[in-house]
């Protein structure tokens, strides 16, 4: 399960994004930040909300070079007619992936086997393909996309600023640590 520091998996997948249906690889990704925002099926209760807040922080993460690519089992078909009959999921501008093969939720160890659904599972990948952050929530939490991005700035400031750390809640201009034999004990 645990994914830090691995590889993203090959896919190729069909998306609606801006009101086209795309493809989407593994390889088209790579090259600029990217989140991978798994969530368990269209037409359901708290992805939408979760949908939404990330659609709402989407110029932000657009702004920081991130690109958002919301996942979950079902066809791009699926995701059009959401994105046409939902106000919150109509805001959306960033590419749904549809994974109706399930092999990208697995390739994220993210698949719930027995409902053939994501869990809620967000990845954080550098330019790379390299998964950065992983996070995975129970089905009835929903997640935060503010704190997504604060935790993408941090990761880009550790990439930018090699031997520096960010601490705990760390935001954008504040101090960070140089960890060193002189700050053991110290903090």
């Amino acid at each position: 399960m645990a994914q830090i520091g691995k590889t993203i998996p090959e896919f190729k997948a069909q998306a609606f994004h801006n009101g086209e249906f795309t493809e989407v690889t593994s390889e088209s990704v790579k090259g600029k930040w990217g989140i991978f925002l798994f969530y368990p099926a269209d037409f359901t209760f708290v992805c939408p909300t979760e949908l939404e807040d990330m659609a709402n922080q989407y110029e932000e993460l657009q702004g920081l070079g991130v690109e958002v690519y919301a996942v979950s089992t079902d066809t791009h078909f699926s995701h059009k007619a959401w994105h046409d009959s939902s106000d919150a999921i109509g805001k959306i501008k960033f590419p749904m992936l549809g994974d109706q093969t399930g092999a990208i939720t697995r390739g994220f160890d993210v698949m719930i086997e027995e409902d053939h659904m994501a869990h809620r599972g967000t990845f954080l990948v550098d330019p790379d393909g390299v998964i950065q952050v992983a996070e995975i929530h129970a089905g009835g939490i929903g997640r935060s996309a503010k704190d997504m991005v604060r935790k993408v700035k941090a990761a880009q400031y550790v990439r930018d600023n090699d031997g520096e750390v960010c601490p705990a809640a760390w935001e954008q201009g504040e101090a960070t640590l140089t960890p060193s034999l002189d700050l053991v004990g110290k903090i």
